[in-house]
Protein backbone atom coordinates (compact mmCIF):
# COMPACT_ATOMS: atom_id res chain seq x y z
CA UNK A 1 0.00 0.00 0.00
CA UNK A 2 1.91 3.78 -1.09
CA UNK A 3 1.35 5.98 1.87
CA UNK A 4 2.51 9.36 2.13
CA UNK A 5 4.25 9.95 5.59
CA UNK A 6 4.35 13.70 6.67
CA UNK A 7 6.76 13.70 10.22
CA UNK A 8 6.98 16.14 12.59
CA UNK A 9 10.18 16.11 14.35
CA UNK A 10 13.50 17.56 14.69
CA UNK A 11 15.55 16.34 11.41
CA UNK A 12 19.20 16.66 10.15
CA UNK A 13 20.87 18.92 9.82
CA UNK A 14 20.27 19.13 13.12
CA UNK A 15 22.10 16.51 15.65
CA UNK A 16 20.62 14.96 18.21
CA UNK A 17 18.99 11.34 18.86
CA UNK A 18 15.40 11.94 17.77
CA UNK A 19 16.82 13.76 14.70
CA UNK A 20 18.56 10.68 13.47
CA UNK A 21 15.46 8.23 14.74
CA UNK A 22 13.25 10.52 12.28
CA UNK A 23 15.77 10.46 9.28
CA UNK A 24 16.38 6.47 9.59
CA UNK A 25 12.40 5.97 9.93
CA UNK A 26 11.50 8.10 6.86
CA UNK A 27 13.99 6.51 4.77
CA UNK A 28 13.19 3.18 5.16
CA UNK A 29 9.25 3.81 5.15
CA UNK A 30 9.96 5.33 1.54
CA UNK A 31 11.20 2.29 0.31
CA UNK A 32 8.11 0.12 1.59
CA UNK A 33 5.62 2.88 1.29
CA UNK A 34 6.02 6.13 -0.94
CA UNK A 35 7.43 9.46 -0.50
CA UNK A 36 7.19 11.24 2.31
CA UNK A 37 7.91 14.80 3.64
CA UNK A 38 9.32 16.44 6.71
CA UNK A 39 7.97 19.27 9.16
CA UNK A 40 11.37 20.17 10.39
CA UNK A 41 11.64 21.40 13.81
CA UNK A 42 14.00 24.03 14.45
CA UNK A 43 15.38 25.59 18.34
CA UNK A 44 17.58 27.12 19.87
CA UNK A 45 19.26 28.88 16.52
CA UNK A 46 19.38 25.68 14.01
CA UNK A 47 20.34 26.01 10.34
CA UNK A 48 16.70 26.40 8.48
CA UNK A 49 18.63 26.25 5.41
CA UNK A 50 16.39 24.18 3.05
CA UNK A 51 17.09 20.07 3.23
CA UNK A 52 16.56 17.25 0.85
CA UNK A 53 13.34 15.98 1.80
CA UNK A 54 12.24 18.91 3.73
CA UNK A 55 8.28 19.89 3.17
CA UNK A 56 8.33 23.31 5.64
CA UNK A 57 10.61 24.42 8.77
CA UNK A 58 9.03 25.18 12.11
CA UNK A 59 10.99 27.70 13.92
CA UNK A 60 9.95 27.91 17.14
CA UNK A 61 10.44 31.59 17.72
CA UNK A 62 8.01 31.61 14.81
CA UNK A 63 4.50 32.67 16.25
CA UNK A 64 1.71 30.37 15.94
CA UNK A 65 3.91 28.40 13.56
CA UNK A 66 2.01 25.42 14.44
CA UNK A 67 -0.73 26.57 12.36
CA UNK A 68 1.56 26.29 9.26
CA UNK A 69 2.55 23.01 10.25
CA UNK A 70 -0.51 21.51 10.17
CA UNK A 71 -1.61 22.52 7.35
CA UNK A 72 1.29 21.17 5.25
CA UNK A 73 1.13 17.85 7.22
CA UNK A 74 -2.54 17.47 6.13
CA UNK A 75 -1.13 17.21 2.33
CA UNK A 76 -0.10 13.87 3.23
CA UNK A 77 -1.43 10.43 3.94
CA UNK A 78 -0.69 10.24 8.01
CA UNK A 79 1.14 12.17 9.96
CA UNK A 80 4.01 11.10 12.22
CA UNK A 81 4.74 12.97 15.26
CA UNK A 82 7.81 12.18 17.40
CA UNK A 83 7.37 13.69 20.78
CA UNK A 84 9.56 15.22 23.43
CA UNK A 85 9.12 17.84 25.86
CA UNK A 86 12.37 19.79 24.96
CA UNK A 87 11.81 20.46 20.98
CA UNK A 88 8.12 22.17 20.26
CA UNK A 89 7.46 25.76 21.32
CA UNK A 90 5.73 26.80 24.37
CA UNK A 91 5.45 25.22 28.31
CA UNK A 92 6.92 21.80 28.50
CA UNK A 93 6.35 21.49 24.54
CA UNK A 94 2.94 22.48 24.56
CA UNK A 95 2.36 23.91 21.26
CA UNK A 96 2.63 20.01 19.65
CA UNK A 97 -0.68 19.26 20.79
CA UNK A 98 -2.37 22.42 18.55
CA UNK A 99 -0.45 20.58 16.06
CA UNK A 100 -2.25 17.54 16.65
CA UNK A 101 -5.76 18.98 17.18
CA UNK A 102 -6.03 20.63 14.16
CA UNK A 103 -4.89 17.68 11.74
CA UNK A 104 -7.75 16.20 9.42
CA UNK A 105 -5.53 13.10 8.93
CA UNK A 106 -4.87 10.68 11.02
CA UNK A 107 -1.66 11.06 13.66
CA UNK A 108 0.84 8.36 14.82
CA UNK A 109 3.18 9.66 18.06
CA UNK A 110 6.18 8.22 18.78
CA UNK A 111 6.63 8.97 22.58
CA UNK A 112 10.78 9.16 23.46
CA UNK A 113 10.29 10.01 26.83
CA UNK A 114 7.54 9.10 29.37
CA UNK A 115 8.22 9.99 33.41
CA UNK A 116 7.82 7.93 36.11
CA UNK A 117 7.12 11.80 38.49
CA UNK A 118 6.08 14.26 35.49
CA UNK A 119 5.07 17.67 37.41
CA UNK A 120 1.17 18.04 36.53
CA UNK A 121 1.31 20.12 33.93
CA UNK A 122 3.70 17.28 31.74
CA UNK A 123 1.18 14.80 32.96
CA UNK A 124 -1.65 16.32 31.58
CA UNK A 125 -0.07 17.52 28.08
CA UNK A 126 0.57 14.10 27.82
CA UNK A 127 -2.58 12.66 28.36
CA UNK A 128 -3.77 15.15 26.05
CA UNK A 129 -1.62 14.17 23.41
CA UNK A 130 -2.74 10.76 23.64
CA UNK A 131 -6.34 11.41 23.48
CA UNK A 132 -5.79 13.44 19.94
CA UNK A 133 -3.45 11.05 18.45
CA UNK A 134 -4.64 7.87 15.99
CA UNK A 135 -2.29 6.00 17.63
CA UNK A 136 0.69 6.48 20.02
CA UNK A 137 4.05 4.01 19.81
CA UNK A 138 5.89 3.78 22.78
CA UNK A 139 9.72 2.11 22.13
CA UNK A 140 9.77 0.30 25.07
CA UNK A 141 8.06 -2.59 27.32
CA UNK A 142 9.26 -0.25 30.37
CA UNK A 143 7.58 3.08 28.48
CA UNK A 144 4.16 1.11 27.33
CA UNK A 145 3.72 -0.43 31.26
CA UNK A 146 4.90 3.02 32.95
CA UNK A 147 2.31 5.04 30.22
CA UNK A 148 -0.40 2.56 30.87
CA UNK A 149 0.12 2.71 34.97
CA UNK A 150 0.91 6.34 35.35
CA UNK A 151 -1.54 8.14 32.77
CA UNK A 152 -5.20 8.21 32.29
CA UNK A 153 -4.95 7.13 28.68
CA UNK A 154 -6.51 4.60 26.59
CA UNK A 155 -4.51 1.35 26.29
CA UNK A 156 -6.16 0.37 22.51
CA UNK A 157 -4.38 3.03 21.36
CA UNK A 158 -0.71 2.31 22.67
CA UNK A 159 1.28 -0.54 20.97
CA UNK A 160 5.14 -1.08 21.56
CA UNK A 161 7.51 -0.89 17.78
CA UNK A 162 11.40 -1.10 19.17
CA UNK A 163 13.94 1.62 18.13
CA UNK A 164 15.80 0.84 14.89
CA UNK A 165 19.29 -0.19 14.44
CA UNK A 166 21.39 -0.13 11.43
CA UNK A 167 22.85 -3.17 10.13
CA UNK A 168 26.45 -2.68 11.64
CA UNK A 169 27.33 -6.00 12.40
CA UNK A 170 30.23 -7.56 10.64
CA UNK A 171 34.30 -8.49 11.16
CA UNK A 172 35.47 -6.57 13.78
CA UNK A 173 37.92 -3.69 13.01
CA UNK A 174 41.06 -3.52 15.50
CA UNK A 175 41.67 -0.21 16.27
CA UNK A 176 44.59 -0.07 19.23
CA UNK A 177 46.83 -3.36 18.03
CA UNK A 178 45.90 -5.71 20.66
CA UNK A 179 44.40 -3.29 23.56
CA UNK A 180 41.02 -3.82 24.50
CA UNK A 181 38.72 -1.07 23.43
CA UNK A 182 35.95 0.37 25.47
CA UNK A 183 33.73 2.58 23.88
CA UNK A 184 30.74 5.37 24.42
CA UNK A 185 29.28 7.14 21.47
CA UNK A 186 26.61 9.57 21.42
CA UNK A 187 25.90 13.42 22.28
CA UNK A 188 27.91 14.23 25.28
CA UNK A 189 27.07 16.39 28.81
CA UNK A 190 26.34 16.19 32.02
CA UNK A 191 24.21 12.78 32.61
CA UNK A 192 26.17 10.67 30.45
CA UNK A 193 28.47 9.60 33.30
CA UNK A 194 31.50 9.64 31.67
CA UNK A 195 33.00 10.46 34.70
CA UNK A 196 31.87 6.84 36.05
CA UNK A 197 33.65 5.50 33.21
CA UNK A 198 36.69 7.15 33.67
CA UNK A 199 37.21 6.29 37.49
CA UNK A 200 36.53 2.48 36.16
CA UNK A 201 38.68 2.84 33.60
CA UNK A 202 41.48 4.11 36.54
CA UNK A 203 40.56 0.39 37.89
CA UNK A 204 41.44 -1.58 35.35
CA UNK A 205 45.11 -1.04 34.61
CA UNK A 206 46.25 -4.14 36.23
CA UNK A 207 44.52 -6.10 33.10
CA UNK A 208 47.34 -6.34 30.75
CA UNK A 209 47.04 -5.22 28.28
CA UNK A 210 45.05 -2.16 30.01
CA UNK A 211 41.86 -1.16 27.94
CA UNK A 212 41.48 2.17 26.09
CA UNK A 213 38.49 4.24 25.98
CA UNK A 214 36.89 5.98 23.18
CA UNK A 215 34.46 8.96 23.65
CA UNK A 216 32.87 9.28 20.56
CA UNK A 217 30.12 12.92 19.82
CA UNK A 218 29.68 16.41 19.91
CA UNK A 219 28.48 18.12 23.11
CA UNK A 220 25.00 18.63 23.19
CA UNK A 221 24.22 21.65 21.36
CA UNK A 222 21.89 22.68 24.56
CA UNK A 223 24.39 21.94 26.66
CA UNK A 224 27.16 24.38 24.92
CA UNK A 225 24.08 26.92 24.39
CA UNK A 226 24.28 27.18 28.15
CA UNK A 227 27.61 25.73 29.63
CA UNK A 228 30.06 25.81 26.34
CA UNK A 229 32.59 23.03 26.99
CA UNK A 230 32.77 23.04 30.73
CA UNK A 231 31.73 19.19 31.12
CA UNK A 232 34.04 18.14 28.17
CA UNK A 233 37.14 19.93 30.20
CA UNK A 234 36.13 18.87 33.11
CA UNK A 235 36.22 15.14 31.91
CA UNK A 236 39.94 15.92 30.20
CA UNK A 237 40.70 17.38 34.26
CA UNK A 238 39.46 14.07 35.53
CA UNK A 239 41.59 11.51 33.37
CA UNK A 240 44.54 13.82 34.05
CA UNK A 241 44.38 13.28 37.74
CA UNK A 242 43.51 9.71 37.59
CA UNK A 243 46.29 9.49 35.17
CA UNK A 244 44.43 7.54 32.32
CA UNK A 245 44.85 10.88 30.32
CA UNK A 246 46.32 8.84 27.07
CA UNK A 247 44.29 5.88 27.77
CA UNK A 248 41.12 8.11 26.43
CA UNK A 249 40.38 9.13 23.34
CA UNK A 250 38.04 11.66 22.68
CA UNK A 251 36.50 12.03 19.22
CA UNK A 252 33.98 15.21 18.85
CA UNK A 253 33.67 14.79 15.03
CA UNK A 254 30.35 13.83 13.61
CA UNK A 255 30.32 10.50 11.62
CA UNK A 256 28.47 9.11 9.26
CA UNK A 257 27.22 5.39 9.03
CA UNK A 258 30.31 3.80 7.57
CA UNK A 259 32.62 5.37 10.02
CA UNK A 260 30.51 4.62 13.03
CA UNK A 261 30.10 1.10 11.89
CA UNK A 262 33.55 0.63 12.22
CA UNK A 263 34.15 2.31 14.97
CA UNK A 264 31.36 -0.09 16.88
CA UNK A 265 33.14 -2.75 15.24
CA UNK A 266 36.13 -1.96 16.60
CA UNK A 267 34.74 -2.13 20.44
CA UNK A 268 34.94 -4.92 22.64
CA UNK A 269 32.77 -3.68 25.45
CA UNK A 270 29.94 -0.39 24.88
CA UNK A 271 29.70 1.48 28.41
CA UNK A 272 26.47 3.32 29.28
CA UNK A 273 27.14 4.61 32.33
CA UNK A 274 24.16 6.64 32.00
CA UNK A 275 22.88 8.22 35.67
CA UNK A 276 19.61 8.62 34.65
CA UNK A 277 16.94 5.79 36.14
CA UNK A 278 14.39 7.78 33.69
CA UNK A 279 15.48 6.30 30.40
CA UNK A 280 13.56 4.54 28.03
CA UNK A 281 15.24 5.24 25.04
CA UNK A 282 18.71 4.35 24.27
CA UNK A 283 19.53 4.20 20.42
CA UNK A 284 22.96 3.88 21.08
CA UNK A 285 21.75 0.40 23.46
CA UNK A 286 19.71 -0.86 20.48
CA UNK A 287 22.53 -0.40 18.05
CA UNK A 288 25.00 -1.90 20.37
CA UNK A 289 23.09 -5.24 20.96
CA UNK A 290 21.97 -5.25 17.49
CA UNK A 291 26.14 -5.41 16.21
CA UNK A 292 26.85 -7.93 18.73
CA UNK A 293 29.01 -6.19 20.96
CA UNK A 294 29.07 -6.85 24.50
CA UNK A 295 27.53 -4.02 26.63
CA UNK A 296 27.94 -2.74 30.27
CA UNK A 297 25.14 -0.13 31.60
CA UNK A 298 23.98 1.20 34.80
CA UNK A 299 20.62 -0.24 35.09
CA UNK A 300 18.50 2.63 33.71
CA UNK A 301 14.91 1.15 32.32
CA UNK A 302 15.64 0.26 28.53
CA UNK A 303 19.22 -1.28 29.06
CA UNK A 304 17.23 -3.58 32.36
CA UNK A 305 14.78 -4.70 29.43
CA UNK A 306 17.30 -5.47 26.84
CA UNK A 307 19.82 -6.75 28.98
CA UNK A 308 18.21 -8.95 31.47
CA UNK A 309 19.60 -12.63 30.26
CA UNK A 310 20.46 -10.86 27.20
CA UNK A 311 23.91 -9.33 25.83
CA UNK A 312 25.56 -7.22 28.62
CA UNK A 313 26.01 -6.69 32.28
CA UNK A 314 24.39 -4.51 34.51
CA UNK A 315 25.98 -2.31 37.44
CA UNK A 316 24.54 0.00 39.59
CA UNK A 317 24.25 3.95 39.10
CA UNK A 318 27.20 6.49 40.27
CA UNK A 319 29.47 2.79 40.92
CA UNK A 320 32.78 3.11 39.49
CA UNK A 321 34.10 -0.08 41.26
CA UNK A 322 31.13 -2.41 40.18
CA UNK A 323 31.79 -0.57 36.04
CA UNK A 324 35.13 -1.64 36.00
CA UNK A 325 34.51 -5.20 37.91
CA UNK A 326 31.78 -5.50 34.85
CA UNK A 327 34.01 -4.72 32.29
CA UNK A 328 37.15 -6.62 33.77
CA UNK A 329 34.90 -10.45 33.47
CA UNK A 330 34.34 -9.49 29.83
CA UNK A 331 38.00 -8.72 29.14
CA UNK A 332 39.22 -11.46 31.24
CA UNK A 333 36.81 -14.27 30.71
CA UNK A 334 36.63 -15.17 26.96
CA UNK A 335 33.58 -17.27 27.22
CA UNK A 336 31.91 -15.23 29.10
CA UNK A 337 32.45 -12.48 26.00
CA UNK A 338 31.44 -15.01 23.76
CA UNK A 339 28.44 -16.09 25.50
CA UNK A 340 27.31 -12.00 25.74
CA UNK A 341 27.88 -12.03 21.66
CA UNK A 342 25.36 -14.75 21.13
CA UNK A 343 23.10 -13.64 23.24
CA UNK A 344 21.83 -10.87 21.54
CA UNK A 345 21.01 -13.30 18.50
CA UNK A 346 17.79 -13.93 18.92
CA UNK A 347 16.70 -10.00 18.99
CA UNK A 348 18.82 -8.71 16.06
CA UNK A 349 15.99 -9.35 13.04
CA UNK A 350 13.15 -6.96 14.55
CA UNK A 351 15.86 -4.06 15.64
CA UNK A 352 16.75 -3.66 12.10
CA UNK A 353 15.26 -0.87 10.16
CA UNK A 354 13.48 -2.66 7.67
CA UNK A 355 11.62 -4.66 10.37
CA UNK A 356 10.92 -1.46 12.09
CA UNK A 357 9.55 0.03 9.46
CA UNK A 358 7.42 -2.75 8.25
CA UNK A 359 6.18 -2.44 11.78
CA UNK A 360 4.93 1.10 11.49
CA UNK A 361 3.62 0.61 8.01
CA UNK A 362 1.38 -2.09 9.34
CA UNK A 363 -0.04 0.43 12.14
CA UNK A 364 -0.55 3.27 9.65
CA UNK A 365 -2.68 1.13 7.59
CA UNK A 366 -4.74 0.32 10.90
CA UNK A 367 -5.28 4.17 11.29
CA UNK A 368 -5.84 5.33 7.98
CA UNK A 369 -8.49 2.30 7.99
CA UNK A 370 -9.52 3.21 11.18
CA UNK A 371 -10.75 6.98 10.01
CA UNK A 372 -12.14 6.29 6.76
CA UNK A 373 -14.85 3.49 8.27
CA UNK A 374 -17.87 5.39 8.77
CA UNK A 375 -19.16 5.51 12.25
CA UNK A 376 -22.41 3.27 13.39
CA UNK A 377 -25.14 5.39 14.31
CA UNK A 378 -27.18 3.96 17.34
CA UNK A 379 -30.62 2.57 16.21
CA UNK A 380 -29.64 2.73 12.97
Amino acid sequence: MTIRYGFLSTHPPTRCGLAAFNSALAAHLAEVAGPSGIVRVAVNGDDVTPAAGVAHTWVDTTPAGWRDSAEVLNTFDVAVVQHEYGIYPGRDGGEVLSVLRRLTVPSIVVLHTVLTHPTPRQKSLLEQIVAAAGAVVAITEAAHDRLLLGYAVDPAKVCVIPHGASDFAGEPARRYDDRPHLLTWGLLGPGKGIEWALRALARLQSVKPAPVYTVAGRTHPKVVEQHGEAYRASLHQLGAALGIAHDVHYESAYLDDAALGDLIRSADVVVLPYDSTEQVTSGVLVEAVAAGIPVVATAFPHAVELLTDGPGLLVPHRNPAALAAAVRKILTKPALAAELRTRGGHAEPVLRWPAVAQRYQELATTVIGARARPVAVAGA
